[in-house]
């Protein structure tokens, strides 16, 4: 029989569904990534891999395995940096993700965080908790006011552009952004030269890039001296997209005005130099952390895997 390994727990609909396609599927108890020892089992023992972010997947362990037994690794998330896609096909090994499902939920992480960040939500609510609350005064807190501002988004795909439409008809801002080719969106937006132009000329610079070795460290030093003393970056992408030395120095020197990141450079660890700030406002990945939001991506990575159990065409391949 037909044997699929699913490599953390999913919620139990999407379990439902992956325990009705007719194949022999194992869940693995675990929470955290795969280790270099089980990523070689899932390529040796395993048919078909249900995998997820951290479940590094690189040259080097397609190379270690050789020929592998798995065809399909369906992939829990738009991302797939952690997947050396060349290797898997060189190796005969399909690979998915679940593009759409993610893009309003992390759009709306987006949000949060810049107005967290701007109005230094992270901040007041320590000072709260601490009892160090003095009471109203008119110069308490005082932060940036988002409404009206313009926001640069790096990078105008599906979850850019959701961005972009929630600072422009949510809060009236004027949007500018970078990509590799202009887009057609139904409401003005402008498309700036290059990267240190758009962070130079915004109050807000949001990271909505793809991972990988073209986006590593694409934003460092240069773009944070570019942007103004009061702006804010958020990086709801990946963490590697950020020099993180580079923004801590940036952040302990007043250079930006802030930060909001839902990812980081060596997720899970977070550098004591960022914890130690209050400039910074850091969350725990919650970008798509809604019980219906991982049900849909679940079930789009079960979907691809009862096409290729079919032999039909996968709907998401990468």
């Amino acid at each position: 029989m037909t044997r699929v390994w699913i490599t953390r727990p999913l919620p139990g609909a999407v379990l439902d569904a992956a325990h009705d396609l007719g194949a022999d599927v194992v869940v693995r108890a675990e929470t955290g990534p795969l280790s270099d020892a089980e990523l070689r089992v899932a390529l040796t023992e395993y048919d078909m891999v249900l995998p997820t972010l951290g479940d590094v997947f690189s040259a080097q362990v397609f190379a270690d395995v050789g020929v592998p037994r798995c065809r399909l690794l369906a992939n829990f998330g738009v991302g797939y940096n952690h997947i050396d896609v060349d290797a898997a096909r060189t190796a005969g090994v399909a690979v998915t993700n679940t593009p759409g499902a993610v893009t309003d939920a992390t759009a709306d992480i987006a949000m949060m965080l810049m107005l967290m960040s701007a109005r230094r939500a992270g901040e007041g609510e320590r000072m709260v908790r601490a009892r160090q609350w003095p009471g109203w005064h008119p110069t308490q807190m005082l932060g940036l006011h988002m409404s009206g501002k313009r926001v640069g988004i790096v990078g105008l795909g599906r979850i850019g552009q959701a961005i972009a439409r929630r600072c422009h008809f949510g809060f009236g801002m004027a949007v500018s952004y970078v990509s590799r080719s202009d887009k057609d969106v139904p409401f003005d937006v402008e498309r700036a030269p290059d990267l240190k132009a758009l962070a130079a000329a915004v109050d807000f610079l949001v990271v909505a890039v793809p991972g990988g070795a073209d986006t590593r460290h694409m934003i460092g030093a240069q773009v944070f001296d570019a942007m103004p003393p009061h702006a804010h970056l958020i990086n709801i992408a990946r963490g590697d997209v950020v020099d993180e030395a580079a923004l801590v120095d940036a952040l302990r020197g007043g250079r930006i005005g802030g930060a909001g990141l839902d990812v980081y450079e060596f997720e899970p660890r977070v550098p004591e130099a960022l914890l130690g700030l209050e400039n910074v406002t850091l969350l725990p990945h919650l970008g798509t952390a809604a019980l219906e939001v991982r049900t849909d991506m679940g079930r789009m990575a079960v979907a691809n895997i009862a096409a290729f159990l079919k032999g039909d065409p996968l709907p998401n391949p990468v």
